[in-house]
């Protein structure tokens, strides 16, 4: 069922599908006018000549395809700004921009709607009742390029640019960290990443190269039961693993072939994926704000929103708590704090050094997330605090009276 549900996320990320729905109807509207020609009263049967349907038709067809090719120009001008701008992490966002590609599928299925269309009325499929069917269908697929030409307009203004591919990722980090705060251990029971014991289980390997997308914890709950073996999950989504390390630990040993299938419930790839992977979220976003610090950027502004971004997604996690242990046989590593806080700001604090208005925004925001109540929060916000003070009092564009205004925000 694990394995149903990521192929349905990997083909709503596809354009094709979409496409395809245009082409049914193009097909729907063909049976209807035989199974209901029999049906339609003689008045309407004469009331649109095939001229008028076939001028419609052409006029769709060739009006789709050119703006289907100046849409997906505009596309490939956005991923490049993206990836420029941005980050090309952030990239994968704008590739699967549901509006976007909810648009241009509706643009490349109407031609092929209009294409068949014509075909269907010059073979002669459509008899002088039939074609009020494809009429309403053409005028229903009209009314639906409307609606669809409006969205595309407003959303031309903000595709590609930094601030809405920056809400993007943080929509996508957060969406990542919601679930992470409902179930911190997946439903599964903590793992303690430093219990010495479990290095000394039986391991289970993989045989590929890449970042861990995403793991199918009830197939692996099924199994622990059925063979009634504790399994430690040592590759959580994100972890770059290969052949030698291991994927999970087992309390016994068990059968090459249940060992096969334990391996198959992780689903391996080239690049990190945001939706079981809440650090992923945190990285891009760093980046982003990363790449807009050196001299040739100069926009401390980016940084500035990215720091806040940052803040709202780490302090939704502060609240998370032990979950309902689902999955007795199984062990989950929950998120560690201080590896969020590294992700979230070490790369800023560095890039930073030299720039008061980032340093002071970044204390204010480590200061916010010090007062969410979390001990764990509390401390890697001190430590991060002065680490940045560290960098701060050492580089030397900063000025003295810069240096004690940032050492009086410090915790």
């Amino acid at each position: 069922m694990f394995k149903v549900k990521v192929f349905l996320l990997t083909l709503a990320k596809k354009m094709w599908p979409k496409v395809t729905l245009f082409a049914f109807l193009a097909v729907l509207s063909a049976f209807l006018a035989v199974w209901l020609r029999d049906r339609i009263p003689d008045d309407f049967a004469y009331s649109v000549d095939a001229e008028t349907i076939a001028s419609i038709l052409n006029i769709l067809a060739s009006s789709m395809l050119a703006v289907t090719t100046f849409s997906l120009t505009v596309m490939v001008q956005a991923y490049s700004s993206a990836t420029t701008t941005v980050t090309p992490r952030a990239t994968q966002l704008v590739v699967e921009d549901h509006t976007a590609h909810n648009i241009l599928a509706t643009f490349l299925g109407t031609f092929v709607f209009s294409l068949m269309g014509i075909i269907a009325l010059n073979a002669g499929i459509y008899q002088a009742k039939g074609r009020i069917v494809l009429f309403v269908m053409t005028i229903l697929v009209v009314v639906i390029i409307l609606v669809m030409l409006i969205r595309w307009i407003e959303h031309l203004t903000k595709i590609g640019r930094v601030a809405e591919t920056t809400r993007q990722v943080q929509a996508a980090a957060e969406k990542a960290f919601e679930n992470r705060t409902c179930a911190p251990c997946l439903g599964c029971n903590r793992l303690d990443i430093d219990r010495e014991d479990v290095e000394h289980l039986e391991p289970v390997y993989g045989s590929e190269y890449g970042y861990v997308r995403f793991i199918d914890i009830d197939g692996i709950a099924k199994l622990a039961k059925e063979r009634q073996c504790d399994i430690y999950i040592m590759a959580v989504p994100g972890k770059y693993v290969y052949p030698q390390l291991p994927l999970l630990r087992l309390s016994e040993a068990l059968p090459e072939r249940t060992c096969k299938a334990l391996a198959a419930e992780f689903t391996i790839a080239d690049e990190r994926a945001f939706e079981q992977d809440p650090r992923f979220g945190l990285c891009v976003l760093a980046e982003i704000a990363q790449r807009s610090l050196p001299p040739t950027m100069a926009d401390s502004g980016t940084a500035l929103d990215v720091l806040g971004r940052i803040t709202s997604v780490l302090a939704g996690y502060a609240d998370a708590k032990d979950d309902e242990v689902v999955h007795e046989r199984v062990w989950v590593p929950a998120l560690a704090v201080e590896d969020l806080f590294m992700d979230a700001f070490n790369a800023i604090s560095r890039e930073a050094a030299g720039m008061f208005e980032v340093q002071a925004k970044l204390h204010k925001c480590l200061y916010s997330l010090a007062q969410t109540g979390d001990p764990d929060f509390r401390r890697c916000a001190e430590q991060f605090s002065r680490l940045a003070i560290q960098r701060t009092d050492s580089h030397p564009t900063l000025m003295e009276w810069e240096k004690m205004a940032l050492r009086a925000l410090a915790l």
